[in-house]
């Protein structure tokens, strides 16, 4: 698919003046290490840790940086986002930081603490059956009529800039310490966080090799750079990852991602598991986000 002329593709430069525009708002996260992680893999892993970003995951770069950058004289109306719960927060973190009012449909079924949190954060939580109603629709037809902003999740240059500000840190931060990453992995749903990161470590470090990780039965990336085209999934639900279950690549995300990205197989799971050859390399996997449902976390460790 290629970018309509009002879609254009972002570039390192969208992500550099995100970056400014996200300055002492988001958190630089840092880059976590752990002796056990680098025995295992036989590579020097380092975890760039989103779970520590304001509302839990890297999302909030996207919405702080997509809201912030509609002019003043259009705030009145809002935004509506649509989300299982990542997205959701962020835009509604952002909204109340802007002072901007939000409204956000989220899947019935998303996790109960996912939605309360993002009412508790002043947006106004709109629910629908994942099953049997198209969201973005719904979406768009609450944007329609409030004169609101829509903020997709990852098909936007300016959400997908966002994201890449963690790619950014990470070359720099990297650097710092006078090494430059060999592999990358990044978990991916509809691409957006990968096609940010993609952007800012290609710009700065050409050589890198970057890697999409998905859930078993939702490897549409994976699937998707093997054919050149957008694949879709068969499922709409049935992983423990339920932020990453987008149906298919974004049309913009894909466009980057094809030429920028490496088919991969979660991340750091991509890497423990060998999925991922790292051996003897520099390697960070991204952790995305930490907002895992409670009563799912319990039955898993139980």
């Amino acid at each position: 698919m290629q970018p309509s002329a009002d879609r254009a593709l972002p570039t390192a430069a969208d992500v550099d003046a995100a970056a400014r525009r996200l300055a002492g708002v988001a958190l630089r996260t840092p880059l976590l290490t752990s002796p056990v992680l680098d025995a295992l893999t036989g590579a020097r892993v380092f975890l760039k840790a989103e779970t520590l970003q304001r509302t839990g995951s890297f999302k909030f770069r996207g919405a702080y940086n997509k809201l912030s950058s509609i002019p003043q004289n259009e705030r009145a109306g809002g935004v509506v986002a649509f989300s299982s719960g990542n997205h959701a927060q962020g835009v509604a973190a952002a909204a109340q930081l802007l002072g901007m009012p939000a409204v956000i449909v989220m899947p019935s079924d998303a996790p109960r603490p996912k939605r309360e949190r993002t009412a508790a954060l002043g947006a106004e939580v709109v629910l629908y059956d994942r099953a049997r109603e198209d969201r973005a629709a719904i979406a768009g037809e609450i944007a329609e009529k409030r004169n609101a902003a829509l903020v997709p999740p990852y098909d936007d240059p300016l959400i997908i800039a966002g994201q890449g500000t963690a790619g950014r840190e990470i070359v720099e931060d990297l650097a710092a310490q006078g090494l430059v990453p060999d592999v990358i992995a990044v978990t991916a749903s509809g691409g957006g966080l990968t096609a940010g990161i993609a952007l800012a470590v290609k710009a700065r470090m050409p050589r890198a090799r970057l890697y999409t990780a998905e859930p078993e039965g939702f490897d549409d990336h994976a699937r998707s750079f093997k054919s050149g085209r957008r694949e879709k999934n068969a499922a709409l639900t049935g992983t423990i990852c339920d932020a990453l279950m987008a149906q298919r690549p974004g049309g913009l995300t894909f466009a980057v991602n094809r030429d920028l990205v490496g088919a991969g197989a979660a991340a750091l799971a991509a890497l423990i598991s060998g999925k991922i050859d790292v051996k003897g390399k520099i390697a960070v996997a991204v952790l995305s986000g930490g907002n895992v449902d409670p009563d799912l976390f319990y039955r898993l460790v139980a």
